[in-house]
């Protein structure tokens, strides 16, 4: 027996066999092709893509009635990549300029698309190069002859172990039981597919494709991120207990779905969702989200040869506002930047992604680009609650400019005769340090702030938490974090400004009391941590917690705080 620690997606505990599914192709063969074989070897590859295509659009056209209402947009991404001009053109360019073979061609293509989205801060624009090397492997496979299709057809329940499973590949396994997978982070298509489908599911293993054989037993942990191997019979009783009790608790917290998210002592507390999709908002809504706290834009953007029209902005925008019926849905303008991804607009290196033009500052330099966007935005407004949301704000200068291409977008449409919001909230996100020690100052233009803790820790901390090297250093909890989120939350109440959280500590319920005690009364997150955090919400006493967690942030040693947060959280 052993066991393997990774980051848990949730959806309980699975005890079963394991399939192993077939790893990534790793070793392409590298030689020059002769001239007159040129023509040929183009004539290869584009039959390879044909054939990806054909079994992306089969399985996208053959969803069964219960697949998650996301997997018909991620099939739609890998789709996308495979027209990616960066990785189709430019293998055709090695093919026909350099003689190389298809295979490489496209492999060393694929390695340096990767590597653009690689160098991004934002984690889930990061996990798109994992989206690149999955549709690659596929192409690949295609090329190399054996097909794009997996050896998971069996009729038998089973838990999957991969080194990366496509989301794809993970619609055509047929009754899963869980998903071990060695690569990805909690932002993953893998992993925002495999909460949808509520299995059992770890990601960021590592080494399970390695260690773990075809029909070993295995228990899967999806709250503790936790793959044990060959348990013994003792491990077995007891997670078989915790299994039942843990379908028990899933059937209490289902009960919660419709009763108000309100403390004890009668406080009021809106639970928002995240969604990067539009067929996300009508889930998000039968979960019990009372609204979209953050609806990330950026997948409209990725991996195509132009930028998206105002036209299908709008449209994705409005069919989001309409899945949630009324309920406030606010919409973060592009954050990603301009030295990498964007295969519409030509690249300009940065040497620090991380520090360089990126999110609000990428789209004040692209005002064309940012106008479509911000007029797509105030259409949908007129379809529902729509807040529009600046990402990585730093500067008031920052947002007096958005403000001038707001009250020109606005104009423009008038001028043309489209219904829109006037009074459309305009918010910004805080998530540098900056940013949260002059938020009185952007308060008093901004009509909300929202605190992206992701961002915030990383950069306060100076650690990147996908970075293995220094991972073990990243801490939610440290009193500087604690201080900044803190006093953000102070000055939007001082202001009589609405504030959220909507970076992973809104998701977790470890944090809720804590946050609740420094009067933060709008939380927003995955989908699948809404009941968690909402049970949280329930059995606590709002103004009781102010006190303590006053206490708390006037502490500065980290081991004390970490003490503090704990016992806040255990208490019933």
């Amino acid at each position: 027996m052993f066991s393997l620690y990774g980051i848990g997606l949730g959806g309980g505990i699975a005890i079963g066999r394991a399939r192993m599914l077939a790893p990534q192709m790793r070793d392409v063969v590298r030689y020059r092709i002769a001239p007159a074989r040129v023509d040929a070897e183009a004539v290869r590859l584009d039959a390879a893509l044909g054939d990806v295509r054909q079994e992306l659009e089969a399985v996208s056209e053959h969803l069964p009635e219960a697949a998650p209402p996301e997997a018909r947009a991620l099939i739609d991404v890998h789709l996308m990549i495979l027209e990616d001009p960066m990785l189709v053109d430019g293998t055709r360019a090695m093919i026909f300029e350099d003689h190389w073979n298809a295979d490489w061609a496209l492999a060393t293509q694929a390695h340096a698309l990767a590597a653009q989205f690689e160098a991004f801060e934002d984690q889930y624009l990061r996990e798109r190069s994992r989206d690149v090397r999955q549709v690659t492997d596929r192409v690949l496979k295609a090329l190399a002859g054996s097909g794009g299709k997996e050896a998971g057809q069996v009729g038998e329940a089973m838990v999957f172990v991969a080194e990366d499973i496509a989301p794809a590949d993970m619609l055509t396994l047929r009754n899963p039981l869980g998903f071990a997978i060695d690569l990805g982070g909690t932002t993953s298509h893998t992993a925002i597919l495999a909460r949808s489908m509520n299995v059992p599911a770890v990601v960021g293993l590592h080494c399970a494709h390695e260690l773990v054989r075809d029909d070993d037993c295995i228990i899967i942990d999806g709250e503790r991120g936790l793959l044990i191997v060959d348990p013994d019979e003792m491990v077995l009783a007891e997670y078989r207990h915790r299994q039942a009790a843990g379908e028990l608790e899933r059937q209490k917290l289902r009960r919660l779905i419709h009763v108000p998210a309100r403390t004890l002592d009668g406080t009021e507390v809106e639970l928002h969702a995240n969604i990067e999709l539009p067929e996300e908002a009508e889930p998000a809504r039968q979960a019990g989200a009372t609204g979209v706290g953050l609806y990330r834009t950026e997948f409209l953007f990725m991996n195509r040869r132009d930028l998206p029209t105002e036209d299908e902005q709008f449209e994705a925008y409005r069919d989001a506002v309409v899945a949630m019926d009324g309920l406030p849905v606010t919409i973060r303008s592009l954050d990603i930047g301009a030295d990498k991804a964007l295969s519409s607009i030509d690249p300009v290196v940065m040497p620090n992604p991380a520090l360089g033009l990126r999110a609000i500052r990428f789209c004040l330099s692209r005002p064309d680009m940012f106008l479509a966007q911000l007029r797509a935005i105030l259409r949908a407004s007129a379809f529902g609650r729509v807040r529009l949301l600046l990402p990585m704000l730093t500067h008031g200068h920052e947002v007096e400019q958005t403000f001038r291409l707001v009250d020109r977008a606005r104009a423009e449409l008038r001028a043309t005769g489209h219904d829109f919001d006037e009074a459309m909230p305009v918010g910004g996100m805080i998530e540098v340090p900056a940013a949260a020690l002059s938020a009185a100052m952007l308060l008093r233009r901004l009509d909300f702030v929202s605190i992206g803790t992701n961002d915030l820790i990383q950069y306060t901390l100076a650690i990147d938490r996908a970075d293995h090297a220094v991972s073990d250093l990243y801490d939610p909890f440290h009193p500087a974090i604690l201080r900044l989120i803190s006093g953000t939350i102070r000055a939007a109440n001082k202001a009589g400004k609405p504030v959220s959280v909507c970076g992973e500590m809104a998701g977790d319920p470890y944090a809720t009391r804590m946050l609740l005690g420094m009067g933060l009364v709008q939380f927003s997150m995955h989908p699948a941590s809404l009941l968690r955090v909402k049970r949280e919400v329930l059995l606590a006493d709002a103004g009781k917690l102010r006190t303590r967690v006053a206490r708390l942030l006037a502490n500065d040693d980290p081991a004390r705080v970490q003490a503090l947060v704990a016992r806040l959280a255990r208490e019933d």
